[in-house]
């Protein structure tokens, strides 16, 4: 089957990045097998045909971080320190889930993401892959999805006290399992949570495993001033420094909220093709600026992640988008850095490229795999649209994408979801979000007097 979109412009983030005004997408099947200038004669005589009317279409948005198994505890974490909320709200809480509620808040993800026109994604680190799995598969989206893998530090729950032999055990177990199931959409990585809950031997031994099975590392690196810290403290040196002391700093790890980098270390960022994810939201909440800025300079390609939803509260890419193009202007006092063609990028293929695919999706061009979206800038918010380019990164919000699709099939049209039951999904996520509230027994305080009536 075929779907033919035309007179659109198309933004194709392609090798030589070329726009399309009032050009076309044929997809046929999972793959795209023409851009721009669509020959009439490729277009079979029963393609479904899309007039854009002008609207934009561009590569689905890939979101490198995000914790889909925190979506149902969004809220749990405002206005405490790091250490606070690690310990005394997303430890309690995480703990206290099952496998169905890891289920449930990824499918609650899932409805955000295909919202903000994201299309594929990375997973850190909830407690059940299989959870994680098998809601990925039914959204249509594609996912990395990796275990919180910890195997040492103070205050973990009982129920996480693993040695490192159970953690990797499990790991190969998951990948054995889900790994490119769901036709490809389901991989499996391999997780290491943070320096302060991972061996060295641990480390060491899931660089060899990932190396092995040929798939990623996905790690929170130099995340917290408290990291430093610590590494210091202990190493004489960062995190960064230590993970290229094992051997472990490689072009298949990707290294989340990177905040705390000395020169040095971003020199071994680029020296051995780490792959970043930048989290602007939440880092803004507590964790300080990572040096956006000075890697783009040096060539370091960074992506975008949202986090999880009790970091940041919003798992929207557009957001993410806009905040960016805002934050590093303003502590740099600098408005030309971080350019909106750079952000696009980094949404993009950019992103591809940290999830170790941009070779399948990440920029609209034959042959690669039909992960797009449509978006209609109509309306009082975007418009009128002088710049094109940068009106998506500075004005957009995510009510403007109007459909999405991965791999071939409308994962959303015309706004509204088609691969899951939304309103029931909402109703048991917030059922499972209050009970977990309850077991894990934390207290939240009444901000104004509460009077029930």
């Amino acid at each position: 089957m075929q779907t033919y979109l035309k007179n659109g412009y198309i933004v194709t983030m392609g090798a030589e990045e070329t726009v399309y005004d009032g050009g076309g997408v044929l997809v046929e099947g999972e793959d795209i097998i023409a851009v721009g200038k669509i020959d009439p004669q490729l277009v079979k005589p029963d393609a479904e045909v899309i007039d854009l009317q002008g609207k934009y279409v561009l590569p689905g948005f890939v979101n490198t971080h995000v914790h889909t198994s925190q979506q149902i505890s969004r809220g749990v974490g405002d206005d405490v320190d790091f250490i606070t909320w690690l310990h005394k709200r997303m430890w309690p809480y995480e703990s206290n889930m099952t496998e169905e509620d890891s289920y449930v808040s990824t499918l609650m993800t899932s409805l955000e993401l295909i919202r903000s026109g994201v299309t594929s994604f990375a997973e850190p680190g909830g407690q059940f892959v299989t959870g994680m799995a098998r809601a990925t598969k039914e959204s249509g989206l594609r996912g990395k999805l990796a275990k919180s893998v910890m195997d040492c530090g103070d205050g973990l729950p009982k129920i996480w006290q693993r040695t490192m032999e159970q953690e990797l055990e499990q790991q190969v177990a998951d990948l054995e399992k889900y790994h490119n199931t769901a036709g490809g959409r389901v991989q499996v990585w391999f997780g290491l949570r943070t320096i302060f809950n991972n061996t060295d031997e641990l480390c060491i031994r899931t660089k060899e495993l990932a190396d092995k099975y040929g798939v990623g590392i996905h790690m929170h690196v130099a995340e917290a001033k408290e990291e430093k810290d610590y590494t210091y403290a202990r190493w004489g040196c960062g995190t960064v420094k230590h993970l290229e002391d094992l051997g472990v700093l490689d072009k298949n790890l990707l290294a989340v909220h990177t905040v705390w980098l000395t020169d040095e270390e971003l020199e071994l960022f680029k020296k051995r093709e780490v792959k970043v994810s930048h989290n602007p939201a939440s880092a803004m909440r507590v964790l300080g600026f990572a040096r956006i800025p000075k890697m783009l300079e040096m060539g370091i390609m960074p992506s975008i992640g949202t986090d999880g939803a009790s970091s940041s509260n919003h798992m929207d890419m557009v957001d993410e988008m806009w905040l960016t193009s805002l934050i590093h202007k303003g502590w740099r006092l600098d408005p030309t850095v971080v350019p909106s063609q750079d952000i696009l990028r980094m949404a993009t293929k950019w992103g591809a490229r940290a999830l170790l695919d941009d070779h399948l999706y990440g920029s609209l061009e034959v042959g690669k795999k039909a992960d797009l979206i449509v978006i209609d800038p109509h309306g009082p918010s975007m418009m009128p649209v002088n710049d094109k380019i940068a009106a998506l990164v500075t004005a957009m919000h995510s009510a403007n994408i109007q459909s999405t699709m991965c791999n071939g099939q409308w994962l959303m049209r015309d706004r509204k979801i088609l691969t899951l039951d939304e309103e029931a999904i909402l109703k048991e996520a917030c059922e499972r979000g209050a009970a977990i509230y309850d077991r894990a027994g934390i207290v939240l305080p009444d901000r104004f007097p509460v009077v029930k009536v």
